[in-house]
Order: structure tokens, then sequence, then C-alpha cells
């Protein structure tokens, strides 16, 4: 019994950090490329589709609010935005601000 304790303890601990860098390889869900914070009362479709889980549907509708409702006032109304929950909106938190001083080219 001790020989199959010894054995065991001795091969996890030869290739557990084999597996965990396996798995530190694995896909994440946040964005593989460098994202820089996006101004949501000035970003294109474009710059809302470099965001994580943004796709050029969600990004369009974003925009589309914005255009007919005016600017953002916080970030917390991207909730307003059919597609974004809390689940969400929590990945696009550390990307997403909003201006002092909303361009005027926005609607309202």
């Amino acid at each position: 019994m001790s020989r199959i304790l010894t054995t065991t303890l001795l091969f996890s601990m030869i290739f557990a950090p084999t597996a965990l860098l396996a798995r530190s390889n694995s896909p994440q869900k946040t964005p593989s490329r460098a994202v820089a914070v996006v101004d949501i009362n000035r970003a294109s479709t474009e710059d809302f589709e470099k965001l994580p889980g943004i796709g050029p549907k969600l990004a369009q509708q974003i925009v589309a609010y914005r255009t007919k409702h005016g600017p953002f006032r916080r970030v917390e109304d991207l909730l307003i935005i059919k597609g974004i929950g809390s689940k969400k909106w929590k990945a696009l938190r550390p990307y997403v601000c909003v201006s002092s001083s909303p361009t005027k080219s926005m609607g309202k």
C-alpha cells in the first residue's frame, strides 16, 4: 500500500507541472490580442467588434441605440442593449469607458 502511495505521489510530482502547463496553453475566453479601452460614446462598430464577446450584430445594435437615444451616461447603460447581460457586461467592463464630453455627431 505504501509503495502504491509513494509511486502515485512521485508520478503526480513529475507530471502535474506538465499538465498545468498544457492547461495554461488552452484557449481562453479573453481576447488574444491586446484590447485598448474603448469609449462607448465614440467607438465605431469596428471598435466594438474588437471587444470580447461582441460580434458585428451586437456592435451594430450598440451604435444604433447610441444614435437613436444619444450618448451613454455610464458604462452600465450597456446593459440596456439586448444581448448584453450581466455576465457579458462584467467581461466588457475592463475594456470600456464613457467620455466626459461626448461628440456632437451622435444624435441628440
